[in-house]
């Protein structure tokens, strides 16, 4: 038996956060993935990139601070190896190369930015139907700070996907038209068409903090009624009394109420009545990802 230790440091757009896992392999049986721990820091970097179109010097401060932390965590957790990727906020920012060098110089890490196709890749080689079954029909959904990812998953094959300019910091900022909602609307009624018994899979912060609250079991979905009735509660509620009432991080408060607008959209437009939550995720995917690059000859 062989334990290795990997780390994955995904760099998003309402929060950067670094996961640390266990990889346990042996030659008779398939490699056993197993969290050891993960540091969230919310640097929304989001509210940078999309409003002034550049990170600004405060948050290149405090990205540089958040890597020297997680490269510190890496070093005591004995890393075998690490993957570091930036989404969309970074991506479209206008001194993304500046902030991605600033990083390498003072802390040696090495920042991937990659796009939105490349992220719904990653997080497709996560267990996804671990306690789901995975002989339905979904529709694939990772709501982000800056985009969201759509995937058509048959029989645990995905058939097509698409990244829009949809996300949480987006929509509390007002920088979502109907042009792209309504391109969004048509994305899916197109390509989900035909399949009868449809349901929804999320992934991401907000989904998994709705699930929580609803307080339901794991590989049991969350109902369209329910959602919607959880939606109807928490934006009644002002920010603080949000975070209050229903013990919401501060930078979740606020993104919980758009991201629950996508997930209930995109149920409306699909036909689905229900969705299912797999705790998963990009850094997930990362790990998979990198223990794959290390077993290559």
């Amino acid at each position: 038996m062989k334990i290795e230790r990997y780390a994955a440091i995904d760099i998003g757009s309402n929060a950067v956060r670094v996961l640390i896992s266990n990889v346990i392999s042996s030659k008779m049986k398939s490699p056993k993935f197993m969290k050891s721990s993960m540091v969230r820091v919310p640097i929304r970097l989001g509210e940078d990139s999309f409003t002034v179109g550049e990170i600004s010097d405060k948050n290149k401060k405090r990205m540089v601070k958040a890597m020297k932390a997680f490269k510190h965590i890496m070093k005591i957790s004995n890393v075998t190896s690490y993957m570091a990727c930036a989404t969309s906020a970074l991506r479209e920012a206008n001194n993304a190369e500046e902030v991605v060098e600033l990083v390498k110089r003072t802390t040696g890490i090495q920042i991937q930015i990659i796009d939105g196709k490349r992220e719904a890749e990653i997080i497709s080689t996560t267990n996804i139907f671990e306690s789901i079954n995975k002989n339905k029909t979904f529709l694939f959904i990772d709501v982000g700070g800056g985009s969201t990812e759509f995937s058509v998953l048959v029989k645990g094959e995905r058939i097509v996907s698409k990244s829009f300019k949809v996300g949480t910091v987006r929509m509390i900022n007002n920088m979502v038209s109907d042009k792209i909602w309504v391109e969004i609307q048509r994305w899916i009624e197109q390509n989900t068409k035909g399949y009868t018994k449809l349901s929804l899979l999320g992934s991401g912060g907000n989904i998994n903090k709705l699930f929580k609250i609803a307080g339901i079991k794991e590989g049991r979905p969350l109902s369209f009624i329910k959602l919607n009735t959880l939606y109807s509660e928490l934006n009644q509620l002002t920010y603080e009394e949000r975070i209050v009432q229903w013990e919401l991080n501060p930078d979740r408060s606020d993104v919980i109420i758009p991201a629950t607008q996508i997930y209930l959209k995109a149920l409306q437009w699909s036909g689905a009545t229900e969705i299912y939550v797999p705790k998963i995720g990009l850094a997930d995917g990362m790990i998979k990802v990198l223990y794959a690059e290390n077993k290559k000859p």
